[in-house]
């Protein structure tokens, strides 16, 4: 129990008064954790808590930091904002007799239903665990399935997601997101990691690039021509010289408006041959995930401009 004196002195403290002389002016000292009077040297406080961050920030980002827990994260439902508690044991890890576990257990159980008690919640539930799945398997990075969350967000705030599949247009969203952040993920390995059809995914695909305004970046063909080159046993200096072609081709902007694979296949179709590297056009299409036809008119194309 506190004394008179003591509460007398952090009453005046606490008025920002020195119960010695009647000052206000104090001077805090974070080396040692202790609160003095500027006038009198009178120790108001000892062993404050420092409130400062422990890491040194040079950055406006870093400045922002705080000690509350992780970051939110928009590929979860609730952003990770929810909370949630063991049913087994108490707050000092000691266990629960059976009666306190089974109203524990229901405590539990209806804060998960709180969580969950409207619509969007419930479909943003199901989404998420789509995305996480998807992104799992196709080895997405965080910033792809941070992305592919936003997108997903907005859909449903537009209403985009009523009457559609939720699995389909989870899977548009990550497709669109491994375009935006060029995280190279074909439409026919979202289809096989998806449970629904190709021409679905690209129908929701475009409906979110429609709807949401989004502008998707052109891919570099030559991020293609080491995966196209190392499928048909091709080797650097073939890569090397269709690099050259697609720079000479990207110049006189050749590239515009053509399929990215398929120009680097066509470039690829165009070092073989004049290194005398034997490789089909079948072989590159397939490598490349285009058809034998693609590359058959990007490497005529090719032919007619570079030869001009």
């Amino acid at each position: 129990m506190l004394s008179a004196s003591e509460i007398r002195r952090r009453t005046l403290f606490q008025q920002e008064r020195c119960p010695e002389c009647g000052g206000g002016e104090f001077v805090t000292d974070l080396e040692v954790g202790e609160v003095t009077c500027r006038r009198c040297g009178l120790v108001l406080q000892e062993e404050t808590l420092d409130q400062r961050p422990e890491w040194r920030a040079f950055t406006p980002e870093e400045k922002e930091k705080i000690r509350a827990g992780p970051p939110t994260a928009l590929s979860q439902f609730d952003k990770g904002l929810s909370t949630t508690f063991q049913p087994d044991r108490d707050a000092h890890g000691r266990p629960l007799s059976t009666m306190e576990r089974l109203s524990m257990m229901r405590l539990r159980r209806w804060n998960v239903r709180a969580r969950l008690h409207s619509s969007t919640e419930r479909n943003l539930s199901q989404a998420m665990n789509v995305l996480s799945l998807l992104a799992d398997r196709l080895h997405i990075p965080e910033n792809g399935r941070e992305s592919a969350a936003l997108i997903y967000r907005k859909a449903l705030e537009k209403e985009l997601i009523r009457g559609r599949s939720i699995q389909g247009i989870a899977a548009a969203s990550l497709y669109a997101a491994c375009r935006l952040t060029r995280t190279p993920r074909s439409l026919k390995a979202m289809v096989e990691a998806s449970t629904r059809s190709r021409k679905e995914i690209a129908k929701y695909y475009r409906l979110l690039q429609r709807e949401l305004a989004i502008k998707m970046p052109v891919d570099d063909p030559a991020k293609y021509l080491s995966k196209i080159a190392s499928n048909t046993a091709l080797d650097q200096k073939t890569q090397s010289l269709a690099m050259e072609l697609l720079q000479r081709a990207k110049m006189i902007k050749a590239d515009v408006g053509k399929s990215p694979a398929g120009m680097a296949a066509a470039a690829l179709y165009m070092a073989a041959l004049i290194r005398g590297e034997h490789v089909t056009q079948r072989q590159l299409a397939g490598a490349a995930e285009v058809t034998e036809v693609t590359v058959r008119n990007r490497y005529k194309g090719l032919t007619r401009l570079l030869a001009s």
